[in-house]
């Protein structure tokens, strides 16, 4: 399973692309779907964005200790926990109520933050001279995925005939494909690489970093930007006059418009010292796909979305980037991806529930936009500090 010449492993690819399949459609899958969500279960708007929050709240609250955890253990072993936290939460998640809706979100979320931690280190331990292709891979795989789930979400709960159970009750077959794939991965490890765990990384003392603040940051104002729209932007559609079944190609289109720049700029960013160029880039592109959905609504929808797609796909692969690329060790990629999604989405959490509440205040969404552009300017002033040649352990 390993290409000699490039010693690059078909099968630790195949991991990346399924675990990656898991990290963000069963979230972006919920956007389309939400009204019908709010209908059948009587929510309103602030209850419904929680279907989206909770997830990330589980990511910050969890996101360290996994980290710790991982740190002393073996990475393929919590690959495995990955996924059968996804596959009971997924289940747990389509039964019928309200409560095992939400308590649902909380074990895929669950699942979702270990793959969010430990796959980065996967890749640095099996791909150390290929960090920028896999995370270009990892990056891809993850976001279209997710395209097909926003895009498709509608269709597949018609084409099931079950509604909103049956649009999220599919990816409960992925993670299940996911598990066989890591379960294979992990019997076909050499007797080393089953026995290779990551050293303690108690020495390194996170939170006194500088840097890792501001990877952290910056990883929190970018996830909040994409999770806002991801979980309201089809409800902001709607309210503009846009029909509900189109409002899931609006999304399919930003995650397709992700897909060519989170494969190139790893690739781009790991050759050069300084990413700063690129974080403005960033903030350029959001600024103006903000702006177009204040002053143009639906108007240029599909073109607001391709700005906003390539926006969140340059921000969320540098952010993935800065994981491997800001520290000097295994243990320390570790350490800064359970800092940074800690603490990137508890800001992240908070997100939409607050996009949700200006709304109620300003039934335009003008102060909700707002909120955003304030998110935005904060995100850049962040990753040009990170963007710069300095590790987490200096």
């Amino acid at each position: 399973m390993i290409h000699k010449k490039s010693g690059i492993s078909v099968l630790g690819i195949l991991v990346i692309i399924m675990v990656a399949g898991n990290l963000r459609a069963p979230i972006t899958a919920v956007g389309p779907i939400l009204s019908e969500i709010k209908t059948v279960l009587s929510l309103n708007t602030s209850e419904a964005s929680l279907l989206t929050s909770i997830p990330l709240a589980v990511f910050a609250f969890c996101s360290i200790m996994i980290s710790r955890i991982a740190g002393k253990g073996n990475i393929r072993h919590s690959l495995i926990y990955t996924c059968v936290a996804l596959v009971l939460g997924l289940a747990m998640r389509v039964y019928g109520n309200v409560t095992m809706l939400y308590i649902g979100s909380i074990v895929m979320g669950l699942g979702i933050c270990i793959g969010n931690v430990t796959t980065p280190a996967y890749i640095k331990q099996a791909f150390p001279n290929h960090i920028g292709l896999m995370t270009g891979i990892f990056s891809v795989s993850m976001n279209l995925i997710a395209a097909m789930a926003s895009g498709l979400s509608l269709s597949i709960g018609q084409w099931t005939g079950l509604g909103w159970k049956g649009s999220l009750g599919v990816w409960t077959f992925w993670s299940v494909l996911a598990l066989l794939v890591v379960l294979l991965d992990s019997f076909m490890a050499s007797p080393v690489q089953r026995a290779t765990r990551t050293k303690r990384v108690d020495s390194i003392r996170i939170f006194r970093s500088n840097q890792a603040w501001n990877i952290s940051f910056f990883m929190g104002g970018q996830s909040l930007v994409y999770y806002c729209l991801v979980a309201l932007l089809p409800v902001v559609l709607v309210d503009y006059g846009m029909p509900k079944e189109e409002t899931g190609m609006v999304l399919f289109t930003i995650q397709m418009a992700m897909l060519p720049v989170m494969f190139i700029a790893p690739v781009i960013a790991s050759k050069m010292k300084d990413q700063k160029v690129l974080i403005y880039a960033v903030g350029i592109l959001m600024f103006s796909g903000v702006g177009m959905l204040i002053l143009c609504k639906r108007t240029f929808i599909y073109t607001t979305a391709i700005l906003m797609g390539g926006a969140s796909g340059l921000a969320f692969s540098l952010a993935i980037l800065f994981f491997s690329l800001k520290s000097k060790t295994m243990e320390g990629t570790i350490k800064i991806s359970g800092m940074a999604q800690s603490v990137g989405y508890l800001i992240a959490a908070i997100g939409p529930p607050i996009f949700g509440l200006l709304y109620e205040r300003d039934p335009s969404w003008q102060s909700s936009f707002y909120f955003l552009l304030v998110t935005i300017t904060l995100m850049v002033y962040f990753g040009a500090k990170a963007a710069r040649q300095r590790f987490i352990e200096d």
